[in-house]
This record gives structure tokens, sequence and C-alpha cells, in this order.
């Protein structure tokens, strides 16, 4: 798999950025083998005694602080038109160091974003195709992405996915997004969720729409109240 350079605004040094997304890219890879092919009993054993040692060993390090690492926020400036976009190293669907992401490369093409992925053995819902909550995921997280072209901090209102048929896992997929409009506080989008069929033409897996409200920048340096 070919590495994808650190944002450029994270808060580490890049060797050690690059060893976190290393051992993410690990830990999402290992998730695709157990889950899609056979082991012993014995194997798995072993696996899980190192996994558990390592658990106990990072778990009494300080605890991370993400307001205090990015005081001034996860993204920078929007890329330039074709560029790839970045946002922080542990983004849980399209970060680089996440051990739950799905392997997402974002680009920028115009107004609209457009996230390029394959999804593995880890996201098999029924058989040979994904869960329906990892596409809704993958839409959730592309929305977010195509809030920084505006410079515009929003939450999530609503997020309604439409499944046209199966999203097939080991296939190349697009997931293009772009906004639709603009009410107030509120900020609307559509998507389609795609892949190319061996004649080329465009098969639509999944559509979405969603609806941000927009919100003080300045929520997101401070930490949530519970």
């Amino acid at each position: 798999m070919t590495a994808t350079p650190p944002p450029p605004h994270s808060p580490f040094p890049p060797d050690l950025a690059d060893a976190r997304a290393r051992a993410g890219t690990a830990i999402r890879d290992l998730g695709h083998a157990l889950v899609g092919h056979e082991a012993t009993i014995e194997e798995i054993d072993a696996l899980s005694t190192d996994l558990e040692r390592w658990t106990g060993r990072f778990a009494a390090r300080t605890v991370r602080d993400r307001v205090i690492e990015r005081p001034t926020g996860d993204w920078g400036p929007p890329p330039p038109d074709g560029e790839e976009m970045f946002s922080f190293d542990e983004r849980p669907v399209s970060g680089r160091s996440s051990p739950y992401g799905l392997d997402l490369r974002v680009v920028r093409d115009g107004e609209e974003i457009v996230g390029r992925l394959t999804l593995g053995a880890a996201h098999e819902g029924a058989p040979g195709l994904s869960l329906g909550g990892i596409v809704s995921a993958l839409f959730h997280d592309a929305f977010g992405c195509l809030l920084t072209l505006k410079g515009q901090p929003a939450f999530t209102g609503e997020l309604t996915i439409r499944y046209e048929q199966g999203v097939p896992l080991h296939v190349p997929l697009e997931c293009r997004v772009r906004m639709s409009g603009h009410e107030r506080r509120k900020i609307y989008m559509t998507g389609e969720l795609t892949s190319r069929a061996d004649d080329g033409s465009i098969i639509t897996h999944t559509s979405a729409r969603a609806m941000f409200i927009t919100i003080d920048p300045e929520l997101f340096r401070s930490r949530p109240q519970p």
C-alpha cells in the first residue's frame, strides 16, 4: 500500500507521525486478515496475548488531548483543485492512523470532494457486501471533508442514506459529494457511491443527502462538556 503523507498541521514530528500511520495501517490490515482467513486456536491465542500486552502498555502512558494538540483546529486551508486533502491522522474514517479507517483517499475535484477506496473482509455485512453502517460512516466523513472547501465548521443535523444496491467488497469505489444549498445556518449536501462495471459503465450503489448546522469555530477549540 502506498504511504500517505502526513497532514501539514500534524502535532507530531514527521517520523513519529509516519510511525503512528504505519501502526494504524498494520492494525487495519490485521483486521482484514483475521476476518478473511482461517487460523488455528494457537495462532489466535498468541495474537491475543501480544495485543493485550501492547494494549496495557499504551494504556499506561499519558493520555492525549486533541484540543491541546491542535488549538487552531484540525484542517488546514483547502487544497488546490486536484490535490489530496488531509485531516487529523486519527480521523475515524479517513485518518492515516485510525485503527477503524477505510484507507480512504480524499481529493478535491472543483467544488466537489471525491473519496476513493476499496472495502475489505472486515467491512462485510451480507455475504460479499459491505455493512450498511460502513457506507453511512463513509458518507459522513466525506460530507465533513466538503465543509473544508468553504472554511465553515458545522455539526451534523441529518444524514439520509438510500441503498440502491449492495456495495461490493474488494472492488474500487468512488464516493463523490457536493453542496446543494445553503439556508441561514443550514448547509445541504448530496452524494453518490459508485463503481465501474466491466464495460466501463458507472454503477450507483448508494446515494446520500445531509444537512449540517454551521457553528462558531471556537467550539472546535474548546473541550465538549459532558
